[in-house]
């Protein structure tokens, strides 16, 4: 199969999720122009675009949603045009909207969908309760659908697709609209699921969000992927410094010259009750920071790397342009 490839052991080993040259178009309009992706079992991936760039058209294709398309999609190792009920089966999709369930309240929604998925008669509680008390909605059980928050709303839609245990996890915009403390929420919510070893694709706008819960991020615009790695490979591609925030309790001229010349210190500003110093990654690492800083005779009373802004890396990466 095109998605596998040959550990070390000469095994096969099989994608979570693999796309080849993925195209999608809408009559003479075309969304998506030839991705290729591969995401391993148990990794976290963030998707990061404007509306527009194609992010949810990759989605659908993913969600056996969208049969037309050009190239080859994968999940699981499953070909998601050819294989769409056995996809389906491993693999959950929370979209960027919740359908109205008027009449309903949480557990009977559930219940709904846990027959659609098959689960048997006898087990179907267990797994209810199960799914409620992992995405905290136990309390909400009785409550009307209708009448949820939308971060309620969007907790019941993840408690749904995990109801027959999939393996790969798609959330378009599983953020959008919810206040600061939901989006905290939330934020714990899919750590949790990390660790549980789901496979998470996620889109989002909340850049920084990505940044903290995601192993690789995904750029893209205009349809085309325009960079892709860990934070650290995308900011070490761009050139962009991080900046290390440094107190010592001798600081002072002498000290300064000799902190501007370690190899790989940009710059040094000096600033109220401490020092901000910028970094070339590529030459000198922040876990070799500290023994620079020792030998030039720095006794430190903090050292605190500044957290890597994804915004600027995508307003460097892209124009802001959409479709």
């Amino acid at each position: 199969m095109q998605n596998e490839s040959a550990g070390v052991s000469g095994v096969q080993s099989v994608s979570a999720i693999s796309l080849r040259h993925l195209r999608v178009s809408y009559g003479k309009f075309e969304a998506v122009k030839g991705i290729s992706l591969e995401i391993p079992e148990g990794e976290v991936f963030g998707f990061i675009g404007p509306n527009g760039a194609g992010k949810s058209s990759t989605f659908r294709v993913l969600a056996t949603l969208q049969p037309k398309f050009q190239g080859q999609a994968y999940v699981c190792g499953l070909d998601v045009l050819r294989q769409p009920q056995k996809v389906r089966d491993v693999m959950g999709f929370v979209p960027d909207f919740f359908g109205v369930y008027e009449d309903l309240t949480s557990l009977e929604y559930l219940h709904f969908f846990a027959a659609a998925y098959r689960i048997p008669t006898a087990k179907r509680r267990g797994v209810i309760d199960d799914v409620l008390t992992l995405t905290d909605m136990t309390h909400k059980a009785h409550s009307p659908v209708d009448g949820l928050s939308r971060g309620m709303k969007q907790r019941l839609a993840l408690a749904r697709v995990l109801l027959h245990d999939p393996k790969v996890l798609l959330l378009d915009e599983p953020s959008s609209g919810l206040d600061p403390r939901a989006r905290i929420e939330m934020r714990e919510l899919l750590k949790a699921l990390r660790e549980m070893g789901k496979t998470i694709l996620i889109s989002s706008h909340i850049l920084s969000e990505l940044a903290q819960l995601c192993t690789r991020i995904g750029i893209i615009e205009l349809g085309r992927m325009v960079a892709e790695g860990s934070l650290n490979e995308i900011y070490r591609q761009l050139q962009l410094m991080r900046v290390v925030h440094i107190r010592a309790d001798n600081a002072g001229p002498e000290l300064l010259e000799r902190v501007k010349a370690i190899p790989g210190v940009e710059s040094v500003e000096q600033q109220v009750d401490r020092w901000a110093l910028r970094l070339r990654e590529e030459e000198l690492a922040i876990a070799d920071l500290h023994a620079g800083l020792v030998a030039a005779g720095a006794r430190l009373t903090m050292l605190q790397p500044e957290a890597m802004d994804m915004e600027t890396a995508f307003m460097k990466l892209t124009e802001g342009k959409t479709a």
